[in-house]
């Protein structure tokens, strides 16, 4: 999934052998520590070719070979996630300067970090609802609720949504973005749907320069919790009902917890999706006062010149300066 966004950005991009070693059984741990010692070798492969004057990290066991090789090279670590998982951390030792999204983050790092808010694509200021509404082709008249679970999708998420379609989409319209594996059960669902139903549900596979045009259509939004929720829809001010993916140790219940404690979003546990999603979208969608709250909290946790921040402190410890 990486290798394909990297590469559509126009980012040279190489892979290098990584395994984690946390939580790891016996029979595994040989292995993957195999694969650390070949990652590092193929890391100073690179690091001598490339040159690097600066390292930047977010995070991921993969990271960790080339943190070790590169442990003399000025490195800015960036913490996505409030609460950094054990990759994060044992990176900690190698970074010069951290970067973190919000104030919480800093209690769990022994050096303190530098609050920048999460870095976003530049092309997302672009989009308004006027422009939105146009290139998704939605109705001006009718508001628009946002289901999605991040880059892969969220089959609990979709398989929730997918029996209360004709219910919803005569109080609203849907954009649908489903994440390839269940796109097939989704074009199923909406062929199920009356033609007038039709008009209103918006689905997708997946979006790329399009995202920018679902964020900003959207009166109300579905998701699962990753770190792009603290950045993505505080920038739109886009209230949430946040669904924290159960596998995922508890970073994304953490990210959402946040977001909640502060009227931005409300929860919903995926073991009661089936059961309390319906009436969760339905409330909201009858409230526009408690929606309208809820934006207004969530446009307050914005950092819309996050990247900028993080490219300062990169060019910094480059020797450089972007002014």
């Amino acid at each position: 999934m990486e290798e394909e966004l990297v590469k559509r950005a126009g980012v040279p991009f190489q892979t290098i052998p990584a395994a984690g070693l946390h939580g790891v059984g016996p029979r595994a741990l040989p292995r993957n520590t195999i694969s650390l010692v070949r990652g590092i070798k193929a890391s100073m492969k690179i690091l001598r070719e490339f040159k690097p004057d600066v390292l930047f990290f977010t995070g991921g066991y993969v990271a960790g070979p080339m943190a070790f090789a590169g442990r003399n090279i000025p490195t800015l670590l960036y913490v996505p996630d409030i609460e950094p998982g054990l990759a994060l951390k044992s990176l900690m030792r190698f970074a010069d300067v951290i970067a973190v999204t919000v104030p919480d983050s800093q209690k769990y790092f022994s050096k303190k970090g530098i609050v920048t808010g999460y870095p976003l694509r530049s092309e997302l200021a672009a989009w308004n609802k006027q422009k939105a509404y146009a290139a998704l082709k939605l109705d001006h008249d009718q508001s628009v609720l946002l289901v999605f679970g991040g880059s892969k999708g969220a089959h609990s998420i979709n398989e929730a949504i997918a029996p209360h379609l004709p219910v919803l989409l005569e109080l609203t319209q849907i954009v649908h973005i489903s994440g390839q594996l269940d796109w097939e059960a989704v074009q199923t669902a909406r062929a199920g749907l009356t033609s007038e139903q039709k008009k209103r549900y918006h689905a997708f596979p997946y979006l790329h320069e399009e995202m920018g045009a679902a964020l900003a259509s959207a009166d109300l939004v579905i998701s699962r919790a990753g770190a792009s929720t603290l950045g993505e829809f505080p920038f739109f001010g886009l209230p949430a009902i946040l669904v924290p993916y159960p596998h995922a140790w508890r970073y994304q219940k953490v990210n959402a917890d946040y977001l909640a404690e502060r009227g931005a979003a409300v929860i919903v546990k995926d073991e009661m999706l089936k059961t309390d999603l319906l009436t969760v979208i339905r409330d909201l969608l009858a409230n526009p006062s408690k929606r309208k709250a809820m934006s207004k909290a969530m446009k307050s946790l914005s950092h819309p010149q996050a990247a900028q921040a993080i490219a300062e402190q990169i060019m910094q410890l480059g020797g450089q300066h972007l002014w």
